[in-house]
C-alpha cells in the first residue's frame, strides 16, 4: 500500500474537507509515484522520493513508471478528518485521478476533482458513511492490535487502488506481466521447495582458503624438485611422487564442494495444491502421483525376519494416500521363513497402522518406538492412549515370539507332513503286494518343504532339491494386502478391542516377489533383482515414482516420502532422475570407532554435490523417477561445452531410432533411447502412463511438462487374473534375453557398486539429482561395528570403484551433459582406491627414515618448515570451515581421517590389486574370514565391537604399526649413540611416525579386544623384541670406527 512521500504538519489555518469553505486549502502537493517490475513478475511501488537502493542486477531504464495511488476511505485512513493534536492525518490530503490508462474507472469512482462544489462532498459523505453503519466486525483488529485490512476489504467488497496493477474489471488481463486480478484475490503460488545457500561469511573464506593452499601447494611441490635431497636420492623420489598424487587427490575431493547447498521442503504447500479441494478435486481427494516401494533381502540367516518385518510395518504405517502406495519385497533367496514372517507382519499392521495414525506415532518401526528411552506420552492428548499403548506393546510382544518361532513351526510341519508322505508310500506299496511290506524294499520319499495350506513350497526348500534349491527355483509372487479401495474405510469403536472410530484403516498393497533362478542363467544379484521388481511393479501398480530401501533400512519420519515428492513435484521437477536422503545409522558405538556414521561423506560431500548436477546414488534410501530408469532422457537438458565446462548451451533433443537402425557415429551410447524391452506388451503400454504421471502440476506459467490438476484423481483397476500371469511372466530368468536390462535400461550389471553405476548413467544422459536432508531423520538402518566386517564392507566399496575406473563408466569418457565438477567428482569415485599405494608408502617412509638415519629434504631449513607450516594451517582452516557449512563434529571429522588411512592401507590396497589381477589376467579373489568368534556379553549392546575376527586386511595395518614402532625405537638409539648426533633428521622420522601411528590408533585398539582382556606379557614381550631388534640393528649397521670409539 503506497502513501505519499511529501509528508508535512499542517498548519493552525488548514481544514479537512467538511471544514470552513473561507479558508481555502493548501495547493495539494503532487503525489507522484513510481513502481518496478520483480524478478517474480510482481509491481512493486517504489519512489525516487525515497533513498532505497536498488542492486545493479535489478535495475534497468524502464524501473520506474509514472502513476499515482487513490487511497480509498477505511477506518484508520480517514481523509476529512484532523487530528486533535495537530499532527498530520494517517490518510492523504488530496485526492487525485490517476495518471495511468485507469483514469476512465477511476474517474467514474471519484468524480472530477477540479469540480469542487457540493457533488464531491455528497459523494465523499456517501464514502464516509461507511465508518457509521453498524458492522462492528469490519472495526475488529488483529491480535496484534492492528487494523485488518483484508477482512474490511472482504465485508465491504472494497478494492485497494494499487498503481499498474489495478484492472478495469475481473476479466482483463495484462499481457506485460501475465497476471490478473486474479492474481491478487486468489492465494498466490508457491513452490513446494527452495534452496538455501551457505552464509557468505562461510563459504567465502572457505574458497579462498582452498585457493591460497592451491597455490601454496604448488610453490611447495615446486621447491621439493628444484631441492632434492642428495644423500638419499630414493627416500626423495618416492616422497615427491607421493606428495604429488596426494595434492591431485586432494583436489579431486576439494573441488567438488565449492558450492555446497541447503535445500527445504514446504509440506503446507504440497497439502494446498494435491490434497485440497478445489474447481479441479471437488472431493478433496489426494492427487499425488503412485509410490511404489521396493525392500529387498536375500537370506534370513544372515538378514533376520524380525528386522525385515519391522522395516514392513513401518512402511506400511507411512503418511502418503493409501491408496497410491504399494510395497514390495523382492525375496532372492525364495526362503519360506520370508514369506511367512511377511505374512505375520501384514497381520500385525491391521493394528499397528492405524493405533500410529490415531496417535500419531513417530517411528512406526515397532522395535525402534518401544525401545526409546523418551517419554512415551509426551506430547499425547488422547486419553485413551496410555491403554492402547500398553494393549498394542502386549501384541507386538506376542508377535515376535511368533516370528521367532516361525523356523520351529515350519520345520515340525514339514517334518509331519513328509512323515504322512511316507505312510501314504508304505499303504501304496503294501496295497501292491497284498498287505505285505517286502522287507528289502526302500522307501524314498523326497524331503520337501511345506506350506501351511499343505501344498509344496515352490521355492527353496531346506532339502535342497531340482527345482527347489538356491539358483534354481520358480517364481513366486504373493499379494499379501489387496489393493486398497479409493475411498477412506473408517474404523469402528470395538475394532479387535482397540478404538478405531474416526481411523482409516486401510492397508497399502503388499506383494511378495520371488523372481525365477536357473542354474544356467547370470542372476545378476541385487542389480537383478531390483530390475524384476520394476517389470513387476510396472504390471501391478505401475507407481511413477520407486522408493528402495534395503531391508534394514526403516522409516523413521512418516513424512519423509511427501517430502522428496515435493522435490519431484516444483517447477523443474520432470528433470529430475531420483531424490536421495541421506543414510542414517542405529547400533553404532559412542565413540564411533570406525566412522561408521560416515556424516563427512553424507553431510560434507553429498550436501556439495546437491549444489552442482546432484548427489550419487548411494544404494538405498533413494526415490527414482520410473521414466528416469527406463533409460531415457530427460525432457530438457544442457550441454556444458568447453575445456572447464564453462559454456552452457540447450540440447538438442535425442531423436528416435528402429530397433535394426544403427547408431550415429561418435554418439555416446547413454544418448540413444532405449529400445528392447522384451516382449511384454502390457508393460511397454506402461511406460508413457508412468511418463505422464510423473510430471508435476502445471498451476503456473512458468512450470513447463506439467499435467492439469486432477489427472489422477480416478480410481486404478483392480487386479485380475491375466494381470497376474503377466507379472509372473517378467520376473522370469529368460525375460532379459536379448534385451537392454542391466546396460541401458533400470539397475545397471558388470559392477560389484551397481549403485553408483545407475547414478552415474543417469547424470550422463542430463538428468540432475537431489538430496533431500530432513530435520528428522528421513530413514535409519544398521551398520557393521565390527572392525573385520566394517573392512571387508570398504573392500566391496573399493572394487566397485576399480571396476568402475576400468569400464566404460569412467567420467573421462562421459557425455557433454554432465558438469565439469561433477564429472571431477565422478572420476574421483573411480580413482580414491589407487591412492592407497601412495598411502602405504608414505607410511613406511617415516621409519625408513629412522632406520637410515636419512630424511625426506636435505635438512629441516626454515622454508620446508613455512612451507609445512602454512599447508597445515591451511588444511585446518579448510576442515573448520567444512565442519561449520556440513554441520558435523569434529570428533567425526576426525575419526573419518583415522578410518581413511586404516582402510586406505588395507581394504582399498587389496581393492586395487584385485582390479588389477581381474583386468590383467582375468582372475577373481574373494577375501573371506578365515575365522569367526561370536560375542561372549549377550547383555552388551556393543559386545561385537570386541570381538576379534582375523582376516587378511589386517596384515599390511599391522606390519605398519610395527615396523614404526620398530623404527622409532631404532633412531632414538642411532641418535643417541651416534658420535655426531643428527637430532633434526631424527626428530623429522620421529614426528611422521607418530603422525602415522596416531592414525593407526583405532585399528590397534580393535586389535586388542575388550580392554583388560589382553594379557601383560604380550605388551612385555612386545617391548623386548622391539629393544632386542633396535640393538641388533644398530649393531649390524654401525661403523668400524664407531664401535672403537664406544669401546
Amino acid at each position: 500500500m503506497a502513501t505519499s512521500t511529501n509528508r508535512r504538519k499542517p498548519s493552525s489555518t488548514s481544514s479537512s474537507f467538511g471544514g470552513d469553505a473561507d479558508l481555502p486549502p493548501p495547493p495539494p502537493q503532487p503525489s507522484v509515484k513510481f513502481t518496478r517490475r520483480t524478478s517474480s513478475g510482481r509491481v512493486m511501488s517504489l519512489s525516487r522520493d525515497e533513498e532505497l537502493e536498488i542492486p545493479g542486477d535489478y535495475s534497468t531504464q524502464n524501473d520506474y513508471i509514472n502513476y499515482t495511488v487513490m487511497m480509498p476511505p477505511t477506518p484508520d485512513n480517514q481523509p476529512g478528518v484532523a487530528t486533535s493534536s495537530g499532527d498530520k492525518p494517517d490518510g492523504p490530503t488530496s485526492l487525485r485521478a490517476p495518471s495511468s490508462r485507469f483514469r476512465n474507472e477511476t474517474s467514474g469512482r471519484m468524480g472530477e476533482e477540479g469540480g469542487g462544489g457540493g457533488d464531491s462532498a455528497g459523494k465523499l459523505d456517501r464514502r464516509m458513511s461507511i465508518l457509521k453503519n453498524n458492522n462492528k466486525s469490519m472495526l475488529l483488529r488483529s491480535q496484534t492490535q492492528d487494523f485488518d485490512h483484508n477482512r474490511w476489504l472482504f465485508e465491504t467488497k472494497g478494492k485497494y487502488g494499487i498503481g499498474n496493477a489495478f484492472w478495469q474489471d475481473e476479466d482483463s488481463f495484462d499481457h506485460d506481466t501475465g497476471m490478473s486480478m486474479q492474481d491478487f484475490i486468489d492465494k498466490p503460488w508457491k513452490p513446494l521447495t527452495r534452496k538455501i545457500h551457505v552464509p557468505p561469511g562461510v563459504i567465502s573464506p572457505y574458497r579462498v582458503m582452498i585457493v591460497i593452499r592451491m597455490v601454496v601447494l604448488g610453490f611447495f611441490l615446486a621447491w621439493r624438485i628444484q631441492n632434492p635431497n642428495r644423500d638419499a636420492m630414493w627416500l626423495w623420489g618416492l616422497s615427491i611422487v607421493c606428495e604429488i598424487w596426494f595434492a591431485f587427490s586432494w583436489l579431486l575431493d576439494i573441488l567438488p564442494k565449492f558450492n555446497p547447498i541447503n535445500r527445504a521442503a514446504d509440506l503446507a504447500a504440497l497439502k494446498d495444491k494435491f490434497e485440497t479441494a478445489g474447481p479441479s478435486n471437488p472431493n478433496g481427494r489426494s492427487d499425488l502421483p503412485g509410490l511404489d516401494i521396493f525392500i529387498s533381502t536375500a537370506d534370513p540367516d544372515k538378514e533376520p525376519p524380525l528386522v525385515t518385518s519391522n522395516t514392513i510395518l513401518s512402511l506400511l504405517g507411512v503418511e502418503y494416500p493409501v491408496e497410491k502406495l504399494s510395497i514390495y519385497i523382492s525375496d532372492d533367496g525364495g526362503a519360506i521363513l520370508t514369506f511367512e514372517a511377511m505374512a505375520e507382519a501384514v497381520k500385525f499392521g491391521e493394528l499397528w497402522v492405524p493405533f500410529c495414525r490415531k496417535h500419531n506415532i513417530e517411528p512406526r518401526n515397532p522395535d525402534s518406538y518401544f525401545s526409546q528411552k523418551t517419554d512415551p506420552t509426551k506430547n499425547k492428548k488422547a486419553p485413551d492412549f496410555v491403554k492402547d499403548r500398553r494393549w498394542i506393546k502386549r501384541e507386538y510382544d506376542e508377535f515376535k515370539v511368533r516370528i521367532n518361532g516361525l523356523p520351529e513351526v515350519i520345520r515340525k510341519r514339514c517334518e509331519t507332513y513328509n512323515k504322512n508322505e511316507e505312510l501314504q508310500e508304505k499303504n501304496l506299496i503294501r496295497e501292491k503286494n497284498n498287505g505285505v511290506l517286502p522287507p528289502d524294499h526302500k522307501i524314498e520319499v523326497v524331503k520337501a518343504t511345506w506350506m501351511a495350506d499343505g501344498t509344496h513350497w515352490p521355492g527353496t526348500w531346506f532339502n535342497a532339491a531340482p527345482d527347489h534349491s538356491k539358483g534354481d527355483h520358480a517364481g513366486i509372487l504373493q499379494i499379501m494386502s489387496k489393493v486398497p479401495d479409493n475411498d477412506p474405510v473408517m474404523g469402528g469403536p470395538d475394532e479387535k478391542t482397540l478404538d478405531f472410530t474416526g481411523i482409516d484403516i486401510r492397508l497399502p498393497m503388499f506383494a511378495y516377489v520371488s523372481r525365477e533362478k536357473r542354474k544356467s542363467y547370470d542372476h545378476n544379484k541385487k542389480a537383478g533383482a531390483m530390475n524384476a521388481l520394476v517389470r513387476a511393479s510396472a504390471i501391478l501398480s505401475n507407481g511413477p515414482f520407486i522408493l528402495n530401501l534395503d531391508c534394514d533400512h526403516y522409516v523413521y519420519y512418516s513424512m519423509a516420502i511427501k517430502e522428496g515428492m515435493c522435490y519431484m513435484m516444483d517447477r523443474g521437477g520432470d528433470r529430475v532422475c531420483y531424490v536421495q536422503f541421506p543414510q542414517r545409522f542405529e547400533g553404532i558405538d559412542p565413540s564411533d570407532r570406525y566412522a561408521n556414521h560416515n556424516t563427512v561423506f553424507f553431510d560434507g560431500n553429498m550436501r556439495a554435490l546437491d549444489g552442482l548436477q546432484g548427489p550419487v546414488y548411494v544404494g538405498t534410501g533413494c526415490m527414482f523417477r520410473r521414466y528416469a530408469l527406463y533409460g531415457y532422457p530427460p525432457p530438457r537438458a544442457n550441454e556444458y561445452m568447453g575445456t572447464f565446462g564453462q559454456t552452457k548451451v540447450p540440447a538438442k533433443p535425442i531423436q528416435p531410432q528402429s530397433e535394426d537402425e544403427e547408431p550415429l557415429t561418435g554418439s555416446h551410447p547413454d544418448l540413444e533411447l532405449p529400445k528392447k524391452f522384451g516382449n511384454s506388451t502390457m508393460f511397454t503400454d506402461s511406460i508413457a502412463v508412468a511418463e505422464f504421471q510423473g510430471r508435476p502440476l502445471a498451476d503456473h506459467f512458468s512450470v513447463k511438462n506439467g499435467r492439469p490438476p486432477g489427472a489422477l484423481l480416478l480410481p486404478r483397476p483392480p487386479l485380475d487374473a491375466p494381470t497376474a500371469a503377466e507379472a509372473i511372466a517378467v520376473i522370469s530368468c529368460w525375460y532379459e534375453d536379448n534385451t537392454e536390462w542391466g546396460d541401458r535400461i533400470g539397475w545397471i550389471y558388470g559392477s560389484v557398486t551397481e549403485d553408483v553405476v545407475t547414478g552415474y548413467r543417469m547424470h550422463n544422459r542430463g538428468w540432475r539429482s537431489i538430496y533431500c536432508i530432513t530435520k528428522r531423520d528421513a530413514f535409519r538402518g544398521s551398520a557393521p561395528i565390527n572392525l573385520t566386517d566394517r573392512l571387508h564392507q570398504v573392500l566391496r566399496w573399493a572394487t566397485g570403484s576399480v571396476e568402475i575406473f576400468f569400464s566404460q563408466n569412467n567420467a573421462l569418457l562421459a557425455t557433454t551433459r554432465l558438469k565439469f565438477l561433477q564429472r571431477i567428482a565422478y572420476l574421483n569415485v573411480g580413482i580414491y582406491p589407487f591412492t592407497s599405494i601412495f598411502l602405504v608408502i608414505y607410511c613406511f617412509l617415516p621409519a625408513m627414515s629412522l632406520f637410515t638415519g636419512q630424511f625426506i629434504v636435505q635438512s629441516l631449513d626454515k622454508t620446508f618448515l613455512f612451507y609445512l607450516l602454512t599447508i597445515t594451517l591451511c588444511l585446518v582452516c579448510i576442515s573448520l570451515l567444512e565442519v561449520k557449512w556440513s554441520g558435523i563434529g569434529l570428533e567425526e571429522w576426525w575419526r573419518n581421517e583415522q578410518f581413511w588411512v586404516i582402510g586406505g592401507s588395507s581394504a582399498h590396497l587389496v581393492a586395487v590389486l584385485q582390479g588389477l589381477l581381474k583386468v590383467i589376467a582375468g582372475i577373481e579373489i574373494s577375501f573371506t574370514l578365515t575365522s569367526k568368534s561370536a560375542a561372549e556379553d549377550e547383555d552388551d549392546v556393543y559386545a561385537d565391537l570386541y570381538v576379534v575376527k582375523w582376516t587378511g586386511l589386517f596384515i599390511m595395518p599391522l606390519t605398519i604399526i610395527i615396523i614404526n614402532l620398530m623404527a622409532l625405537v631404532i633412531g632414538f638409539a642411532r641418535t643417541v649413540y651416534s658420535v655426531i648426533p643428527e637430532w633434526n633428521k631424527m626428530f623429522g622420522g620421529a614426528f611422521f611416525s607418530f603422525w602415522v601411528l596416531v592414525h593407526m590408533y583405532p585399528f590397534a585398539k580393535g586389535l586388542m579386544g575388550r580392554k583388560g582382556k589382553l594379557p601383560t606379557i604380550i605388551y612385555v614381550w612386545s617391548g623386548l623384541i622391539s629393544i632386542t631388534v633396535s640393538l641388533l640393528w644398530i649393531v649390524s649397521t654401525s661403523p668400524k670406527d664407531s664401535m672403537k670409539d664406544l669401546d
